[in-house]
């Protein structure tokens, strides 16, 4: 009998491919897994925004991973509703990103799509002294900035 549980624990390390010291689920965009009387497997993923251009890679992975463990019967299903927001990271994921030099989102507040960070702290110094130097960094869902105190340049996953 094959178990859901287990299905989601192998999907739970497979790799973000633009943030590869994440995972999908410390992202939180892997959402659901169940599996069917005839063994088949279903996993729902909500991607980080509707145009995410990881997202087909993320579905490949996923089957690639269900394959390499014996599974044939696999549908991906994208799930839109609710929205993910960064809520959804988990606490050791926002630990990775500080670790590899990206500054992890703030809380969000309202509708989970508004951020309401104050500041962004340097993840290389701490500082609380930063400015933005674009609205987007290698990917849509970062920012660039700047520390003012330590004038290192550093990423920072924007809140949504």
């Amino acid at each position: 009998m094959v178990n859901a549980a287990a299905i989601h624990g192998l999907l739970a390390e497979v790799a973000d491919p633009e943030i590869p010291v994440l995972t999908i689920a410390d992202l939180g965009i892997l959402r659901e897994v169940r599996v069917d009387d005839g063994g088949g497997v279903e996993v729902d993923i909500t991607p980080t925004y509707s145009g995410c251009p990881a997202l087909e890679a993320i579905r490949a992975d996923i089957e690639a991973t269900l394959r390499r463990h014996g599974h044939t019967a696999i549908t991906v299903r994208t799930v839109l509703t609710p929205a993910w927001t960064t809520d959804w990271m988990s606490a050791d994921g926002r630990r990775k990103l500080h670790e590899y030099g990206i500054a992890p989102p703030g809380p969000t507040r309202g509708n989970g799509r508004e951020g309401a960070e104050a500041a962004v702290l340097c993840p290389q110094c701490g500082s609380a002294h930063t400015s933005e130097l674009s609205r987007f960094g290698s990917t849509p869902c970062k920012a660039l900035h700047r520390c003012v105190t330590c004038r290192e340049p550093f990423e920072h996953f924007k809140a949504h």
